[in-house]
């Protein structure tokens, strides 16, 4: 299956389906409120957003034309309700959901913080579950998941889904004082283009004035 991209609302609604019917399967699949309370939650969610009912509804159009989510055949309710396709679209095993509706809700993470944030979906024994688990995914073609380079000052590289496309490791502190630096360096490069204007607009303004002043000293000469 090729990779279609998804937004930042697309892959909250996706995650967020996908770890209610691992965690409470009892109210799932659910009603589009139930689902909207579930992309909002301050628990579990990085970052917390505050989507209304257009959004979310649009991003499960957006799903369901891609073969990820849609409506549940639920002939006892009236109340539309909505689920996960993820099952049907990769054959994943209970492990690779549950670690992939925990990189979909929280972003790039350990293997150690996917381990235990996604154990309440899934029970993972040990990290080296864990660790296979993201290897298989790496190794999906295309892949879904990738190891993020190892940031200065930190023990573990983190990992990150594919399914937004690629991501970027944020820049390292040397990278980003050298940025500020060049930054500043502009920034003071413009100051000093703009005095230079300045100083240059002044003295045409002085000249000026001493020949206005000229002519009028003559007048009384």
């Amino acid at each position: 299956m090729n990779i279609l991209l998804l937004s930042e609302i697309e892959i909250r609604v996706l995650g967020s389906l996908v770890e209610k019917e691992l965690t409470t399967p009892e109210y799932y699949p659910l009603s589009l409120n139930a689902l909207v309370n579930a992309c909002n939650q301050k628990s579990n969610r990085d970052p917390v957003m505050n989507l209304d009912e257009d959004a979310v509804r649009e991003a499960l159009r957006a799903l369901e034309k891609k073969g990820l989510a849609g409506p549940a055949d639920n002939m006892v309710s009236r109340v539309s309700k909505y689920e996960h396709r993820l099952q049907e679209a990769f054959n994943f095993t209970r492990h690779e959901t549950a670690l992939m509706a925990e990189l979909l809700l929280r972003g790039p993470q350990t293997p150690g913080e996917l381990r235990s944030r996604a154990d309440r979906m899934h029970k993972f024994d040990d990290l080296g579950i864990a660790m296979s688990t993201l290897q298989r995914l790496m190794k999906r073609e295309p892949p879904l998941v990738k190891v993020l380079p190892r940031q200065p000052g930190t023990k573990e590289a983190r990992y990150a889904q594919l399914l937004g496309g690629d991501v970027e490791a944020p820049p390292t502190a040397e990278a980003a004082a050298s940025g500020v630096a060049t930054v500043s360096s502009a920034t003071s490069g413009e100051r000093m283009a703009r005095l230079e204007d300045q100083i240059e607009n002044l003295q045409s303004e002085i000249a000026e004035l001493k020949q206005q002043f000229a002519a009028f000293r003559k007048q009384f000469e």
